[in-house]
């Protein structure tokens, strides 16, 4: 059942089509990575399901409520993060946070229990009493997940959480996104960081030039590309004959002999790496190396995308 879903969705600038016949649907409990080049759509869409811009044509639900028809019934149920946001920062975090307790409605006696949670939660609690303007990047970007965490919402809208920021912190991100994630929270996420999107996502979209390319899970998207991978191998007892057997395995496209080593080309997700080094030690290869290459979401978002905009 879809929580979330997008349908015939077209956003018009004048001239300029910036979405054009979007559909796509996030269930209950997903996170689901929206990937796309500068200019696909990403940000407008993301836009017009936190409510602040109405479609030319097409409808975007969340639950069973049209965004369109009931913003303020919807606003409740989201938190909505753009790729930019401002912060006071002439206030302390505390202070920060107790603020937007306040114009979400909750009740004076629960505000400090409920900022307490969302400090707790992405880690800066021993931050509450410092100014928003010592904090680094990292730490307000955590502080904008914190704002829109304190009214509980059933849906996060994410654009761009990790853009700008050091290794360090994308990593403290990616790990508040995967606590989030077991809560039960659905997610749309929207990043260019794309090897990460794969370690929190249970599904993405691929967006390009307004339309979306493709959509569903990792390994159905795997599938679907018959995306391969190659593996390194080096064998000491290395026949013609051999060669040939390996050739002949399930699942692999190509054997190529180099100088030092075998390139096995593997078809991903038709055979895991496990199961091909269970098959070379069954036809009874003396391994000294084995080294699979990581096909990564990079691998993916190349193949799929020409750099449209829309």
């Amino acid at each position: 059942m879809a929580y979330v879903e997008v349908e015939n969705l077209w956003v018009v600038y004048g001239r300029t089509v910036a979405v054009r016949d979007l559909s796509f649907q996030i269930p209950k409990g997903e996170v689901f990575g929206f990937i796309g080049p500068n200019g696909a759509g990403k940000t407008t869409t993301i836009r017009v399901l936190a409510t602040l811009l109405r479609p030319a044509f097409g409808t975007a639900r969340i639950g069973d409520t049209d965004v369109m028809y009931a913003a303020q019934a919807i606003r409740r149920r989201i938190g909505f993060m753009p790729d930019t946001f401002g912060v006071y920062e002439e206030l302390k975090v505390y202070e920060y946070l107790s603020f937007f307790a306040a114009a979400y409605e909750i009740e004076a006696a629960k505000r400090k229990s409920v900022i307490g949670d969302v400090l707790a939660l992405t880690d800066l609690s021993e931050k509450s009493d410092t100014p928003v303007d010592a904090l680094s990047r990292g730490m307000k970007q955590r502080l904008g997940l914190a704002r829109i965490l304190l009214h509980d919402p059933e849906f996060l809208l994410l654009d761009e959480p990790a853009s700008g920021l050091d290794p360090r912190a994308r990593i403290e991100i990616r790990e508040i996104l995967k606590e989030l994630k077991n809560m039960g929270k659905t997610i749309l996420i929207s990043s260019h960081i794309l090897h990460e999107l794969a370690q929190v996502c249970t599904r993405i979209g691929i967006i390009e030039a307004g339309r979306m390319g493709v959509e569903g899970s990792l390994d159905e998207i795997y599938r679907r590309l018959q995306v391969t991978r190659n593996m390194d191998v080096r064998i000491v007892n290395l026949t013609d004959e051999m060669k040939e057997k390996i050739a002949k395995i399930p699942g692999v496209s190509s054997v190529e002999e180099k100088p030092d080593r075998l390139s096995i080309e593997v078809k991903q997700r038709e055979v895991e790496a496990e199961d091909l080094l269970d098959a070379l030690h069954a036809l009874g290869a003396r391994i000294q190396m084995f080294q699979p290459e990581t096909t990564d979401m990079e691998t993916v978002f190349m193949r799929l995308t020409e750099g449209k905009t829309a």
